[in-house]
Protein backbone atom coordinates (compact mmCIF):
# COMPACT_ATOMS: atom_id res chain seq x y z
CA UNK A 1 0.00 0.00 0.00
CA UNK A 2 1.49 3.12 -1.13
CA UNK A 3 -0.15 6.70 0.57
CA UNK A 4 1.02 10.00 0.91
CA UNK A 5 3.12 9.10 3.77
CA UNK A 6 4.88 6.52 2.61
CA UNK A 7 4.59 2.50 1.77
CA UNK A 8 3.46 -0.28 4.05
CA UNK A 9 4.26 -4.11 2.93
CA UNK A 10 2.59 -6.85 4.51
CA UNK A 11 3.23 -10.60 3.50
CA UNK A 12 2.17 -13.92 5.12
CA UNK A 13 4.41 -17.07 5.98
CA UNK A 14 2.43 -20.06 4.87
CA UNK A 15 3.32 -22.01 1.93
CA UNK A 16 1.71 -25.57 1.08
CA UNK A 17 1.29 -28.35 -1.04
CA UNK A 18 -1.82 -29.51 0.30
CA UNK A 19 -4.00 -29.40 3.63
CA UNK A 20 -2.11 -32.22 5.10
CA UNK A 21 1.93 -29.91 4.11
CA UNK A 22 1.29 -26.46 5.09
CA UNK A 23 5.41 -24.93 6.27
CA UNK A 24 6.05 -21.29 7.32
CA UNK A 25 8.73 -19.27 4.93
CA UNK A 26 9.27 -15.79 5.13
CA UNK A 27 8.25 -13.78 2.04
CA UNK A 28 8.91 -10.43 2.94
CA UNK A 29 12.66 -9.66 2.18
CA UNK A 30 14.62 -5.89 2.94
CA UNK A 31 17.66 -4.55 1.56
CA UNK A 32 18.42 -1.49 3.19
CA UNK A 33 21.08 0.86 3.85
CA UNK A 34 19.69 3.43 6.44
CA UNK A 35 20.09 7.22 4.67
CA UNK A 36 20.55 5.62 1.07
CA UNK A 37 18.15 3.16 0.12
CA UNK A 38 15.62 1.04 1.53
CA UNK A 39 14.21 -1.78 -0.57
CA UNK A 40 11.56 -4.55 0.17
CA UNK A 41 10.14 -7.39 -1.75
CA UNK A 42 7.76 -9.89 -1.16
CA UNK A 43 7.13 -13.03 -3.21
CA UNK A 44 4.38 -15.28 -3.79
CA UNK A 45 3.55 -18.42 -5.88
CA UNK A 46 6.38 -21.32 -5.89
CA UNK A 47 8.47 -21.20 -3.91
CA UNK A 48 11.97 -22.22 -4.86
CA UNK A 49 11.53 -20.31 -8.19
CA UNK A 50 11.24 -17.07 -6.24
CA UNK A 51 13.68 -18.30 -3.99
CA UNK A 52 15.98 -18.82 -6.76
CA UNK A 53 15.71 -15.62 -7.92
CA UNK A 54 16.13 -13.92 -4.66
CA UNK A 55 19.46 -15.59 -4.58
CA UNK A 56 20.47 -14.66 -7.77
CA UNK A 57 19.73 -11.01 -7.55
CA UNK A 58 21.90 -11.09 -4.18
CA UNK A 59 24.94 -12.19 -5.49
CA UNK A 60 24.64 -10.38 -9.02
CA UNK A 61 23.35 -10.70 -11.92
CA UNK A 62 25.00 -9.26 -15.14
CA UNK A 63 22.03 -7.64 -18.04
CA UNK A 64 21.87 -7.83 -21.36
CA UNK A 65 24.77 -5.38 -22.98
CA UNK A 66 26.33 -4.80 -19.15
CA UNK A 67 29.75 -6.24 -18.11
CA UNK A 68 29.16 -5.93 -14.78
CA UNK A 69 26.95 -7.77 -12.10
CA UNK A 70 24.56 -5.40 -10.54
CA UNK A 71 22.43 -6.04 -7.17
CA UNK A 72 20.10 -4.38 -5.28
CA UNK A 73 22.82 -2.66 -3.52
CA UNK A 74 24.27 -0.81 -6.56
CA UNK A 75 21.11 -0.30 -8.90
CA UNK A 76 20.96 3.64 -9.36
CA UNK A 77 16.95 4.01 -9.30
CA UNK A 78 13.98 1.73 -8.19
CA UNK A 79 12.83 1.39 -11.44
CA UNK A 80 16.57 -0.28 -12.30
CA UNK A 81 15.91 -2.35 -9.06
CA UNK A 82 12.48 -3.79 -10.56
CA UNK A 83 14.39 -4.23 -13.93
CA UNK A 84 16.86 -6.79 -11.93
CA UNK A 85 14.63 -8.72 -9.90
CA UNK A 86 12.35 -9.34 -13.23
CA UNK A 87 15.29 -10.11 -14.92
CA UNK A 88 16.02 -12.80 -12.38
CA UNK A 89 12.76 -14.20 -11.63
CA UNK A 90 12.22 -14.43 -15.72
CA UNK A 91 15.46 -16.54 -15.75
CA UNK A 92 14.81 -18.78 -12.91
CA UNK A 93 11.73 -19.69 -15.47
CA UNK A 94 13.16 -20.20 -18.49
CA UNK A 95 16.13 -22.17 -16.74
CA UNK A 96 13.43 -24.67 -15.36
CA UNK A 97 11.45 -24.53 -18.13
CA UNK A 98 12.41 -27.95 -19.76
CA UNK A 99 12.12 -30.10 -17.08
CA UNK A 100 8.48 -28.13 -15.80
CA UNK A 101 7.18 -29.42 -19.44
CA UNK A 102 8.65 -32.96 -18.93
CA UNK A 103 6.87 -33.09 -15.63
CA UNK A 104 3.59 -31.32 -17.17
CA UNK A 105 3.77 -29.10 -14.10
CA UNK A 106 2.88 -25.72 -13.85
CA UNK A 107 4.80 -23.21 -12.14
CA UNK A 108 3.97 -19.26 -10.99
CA UNK A 109 5.23 -16.43 -8.98
CA UNK A 110 5.26 -12.76 -9.17
CA UNK A 111 6.79 -10.22 -6.99
CA UNK A 112 6.17 -7.15 -5.23
CA UNK A 113 9.09 -4.63 -4.76
CA UNK A 114 8.99 -1.34 -2.59
CA UNK A 115 10.90 1.39 -1.54
CA UNK A 116 13.44 4.01 -2.36
CA UNK A 117 16.80 4.94 -3.04
CA UNK A 118 18.48 8.13 -2.46
CA UNK A 119 17.44 10.92 -4.84
CA UNK A 120 14.63 8.81 -6.16
CA UNK A 121 11.12 9.23 -6.19
CA UNK A 122 9.24 6.16 -3.76
CA UNK A 123 7.65 3.20 -5.70
CA UNK A 124 6.33 0.17 -5.70
CA UNK A 125 6.09 -2.29 -8.31
CA UNK A 126 4.27 -5.61 -9.57
CA UNK A 127 6.87 -7.96 -11.13
CA UNK A 128 5.68 -10.76 -12.73
CA UNK A 129 7.07 -14.31 -14.20
CA UNK A 130 8.06 -13.41 -17.20
CA UNK A 131 9.84 -10.07 -15.99
CA UNK A 132 7.52 -7.46 -16.88
CA UNK A 133 6.19 -5.15 -14.36
CA UNK A 134 3.66 -2.54 -13.43
CA UNK A 135 3.91 0.77 -11.28
CA UNK A 136 1.78 1.35 -8.71
CA UNK A 137 -0.36 4.56 -9.12
CA UNK A 138 -2.48 7.06 -7.44
CA UNK A 139 -5.90 5.79 -9.02
CA UNK A 140 -5.08 2.29 -6.85
CA UNK A 141 -2.93 2.91 -4.19
CA UNK A 142 -1.85 -0.51 -3.54
CA UNK A 143 -1.09 -4.22 -5.21
CA UNK A 144 -1.55 -7.48 -4.59
CA UNK A 145 -0.03 -10.78 -5.29
CA UNK A 146 -0.90 -14.69 -4.13
CA UNK A 147 -4.31 -14.61 -3.06
CA UNK A 148 -6.49 -11.66 -4.08
CA UNK A 149 -10.26 -11.80 -3.91
CA UNK A 150 -11.29 -12.52 -0.23
CA UNK A 151 -9.18 -8.85 0.73
CA UNK A 152 -9.49 -7.52 -2.16
CA UNK A 153 -12.94 -5.54 -1.53
CA UNK A 154 -11.61 -3.81 1.58
CA UNK A 155 -8.56 -2.02 0.14
CA UNK A 156 -10.84 -1.17 -2.74
CA UNK A 157 -13.58 0.17 -0.94
CA UNK A 158 -11.19 2.59 1.56
CA UNK A 159 -8.03 2.50 0.79
CA UNK A 160 -6.78 6.39 -0.87
CA UNK A 161 -4.00 8.02 -1.58
CA UNK A 162 -4.54 10.32 1.64
CA UNK A 163 -5.07 7.35 3.85
CA UNK A 164 -3.00 8.32 6.63
CA UNK A 165 -0.43 5.64 7.49
CA UNK A 166 -1.43 3.80 10.45
CA UNK A 167 -5.34 3.82 8.59
CA UNK A 168 -2.76 2.00 6.01
CA UNK A 169 -1.64 -0.38 7.86
CA UNK A 170 -5.09 -1.05 10.00
CA UNK A 171 -6.84 -1.70 6.74
CA UNK A 172 -4.20 -4.10 5.52
CA UNK A 173 -4.73 -6.43 8.17
CA UNK A 174 -8.00 -5.98 8.21
CA UNK A 175 -7.81 -7.34 4.45
CA UNK A 176 -5.33 -10.57 6.04
CA UNK A 177 -8.07 -11.15 8.65
CA UNK A 178 -10.74 -11.61 5.76
CA UNK A 179 -8.78 -13.37 4.05
CA UNK A 180 -7.41 -16.11 6.50
CA UNK A 181 -10.70 -16.73 7.24
CA UNK A 182 -11.49 -17.96 4.03
CA UNK A 183 -8.27 -19.62 2.70
CA UNK A 184 -6.11 -22.13 4.64
CA UNK A 185 -3.13 -21.45 2.16
CA UNK A 186 -2.95 -17.97 3.82
CA UNK A 187 -1.80 -17.81 6.88
CA UNK A 188 0.01 -16.08 10.21
CA UNK A 189 2.80 -14.78 11.13
CA UNK A 190 2.81 -11.96 9.10
CA UNK A 191 5.92 -10.04 8.55
CA UNK A 192 5.32 -6.27 7.56
CA UNK A 193 7.57 -3.27 6.97
CA UNK A 194 6.35 0.47 6.92
CA UNK A 195 8.92 3.25 5.12
CA UNK A 196 7.79 6.71 5.40
CA UNK A 197 8.72 8.65 2.66
CA UNK A 198 11.98 10.48 1.86
CA UNK A 199 12.83 8.96 5.58
CA UNK A 200 15.31 5.80 3.37
CA UNK A 201 14.10 3.58 6.83
CA UNK A 202 11.83 0.87 7.66
CA UNK A 203 10.39 -0.25 10.80
CA UNK A 204 9.77 -3.82 10.33
CA UNK A 205 7.47 -6.15 12.23
CA UNK A 206 6.65 -9.77 12.64
CA UNK A 207 2.94 -10.09 13.82
CA UNK A 208 1.84 -13.72 15.62
CA UNK A 209 -1.28 -15.44 15.80
CA UNK A 210 -1.72 -14.40 19.02
CA UNK A 211 -0.99 -10.63 18.71
CA UNK A 212 -3.23 -8.58 20.79
CA UNK A 213 -3.98 -5.54 18.42
CA UNK A 214 -4.23 -8.27 15.25
CA UNK A 215 -7.09 -10.45 17.52
CA UNK A 216 -8.47 -7.02 18.36
CA UNK A 217 -9.12 -6.00 15.01
CA UNK A 218 -10.49 -9.06 13.54
CA UNK A 219 -12.60 -9.33 16.25
CA UNK A 220 -14.26 -5.68 16.58
CA UNK A 221 -14.47 -6.34 12.55
CA UNK A 222 -16.18 -9.34 12.46
CA UNK A 223 -19.15 -7.77 14.68
CA UNK A 224 -19.03 -4.23 12.90
CA UNK A 225 -19.94 -6.39 9.66
CA UNK A 226 -22.59 -7.75 12.12
CA UNK A 227 -23.81 -4.77 13.44
CA UNK A 228 -23.58 -2.93 9.89
CA UNK A 229 -25.76 -6.09 7.82
CA UNK A 230 -28.33 -5.51 10.93
CA UNK A 231 -29.05 -2.09 10.68
CA UNK A 232 -29.35 -2.98 6.50
CA UNK A 233 -32.92 -2.36 5.73
CA UNK A 234 -34.57 -5.75 4.84
CA UNK A 235 -35.50 -6.27 0.79
CA UNK A 236 -38.50 -4.41 -0.04
CA UNK A 237 -40.49 -6.95 -1.88
CA UNK A 238 -40.17 -9.27 1.05
CA UNK A 239 -40.97 -6.80 4.04
CA UNK A 240 -44.60 -7.39 3.18
CA UNK A 241 -45.18 -10.78 1.65
CA UNK A 242 -47.19 -12.79 3.43
CA UNK A 243 -46.36 -15.69 5.39
CA UNK A 244 -46.86 -19.04 3.95
CA UNK A 245 -47.87 -21.95 5.74
CA UNK A 246 -47.29 -25.38 4.13
CA UNK A 247 -50.47 -27.74 5.78
CA UNK A 248 -49.66 -30.54 8.33
CA UNK A 249 -50.15 -33.98 7.20
CA UNK A 250 -50.81 -36.40 9.06
CA UNK A 251 -49.44 -40.25 8.73
CA UNK A 252 -51.56 -42.91 10.88
CA UNK A 253 -49.71 -46.37 10.43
Amino acid sequence: MMVNEGLAMIADTRTNAGVDNISSYKKLHVTEVTGDRVISIATAGNLSVTQTALAMLADGVVMPGHDEPETLLTAPTLFRAAQLAGYCLNQVRQDLQPTVQADALKITASMLLGGQIGGGKMGLYLIYAQGNFIECGEDTPYLQIGELKYGKPILDRALRPDTPMAEAVKLGLISFDSTIRSNIAVGPPFDMIVIPRDQLHGEQRRIEADDPYFKDLGRRWSEALSQAHRNMPAPPWMEDSPVVTRPSISVVG
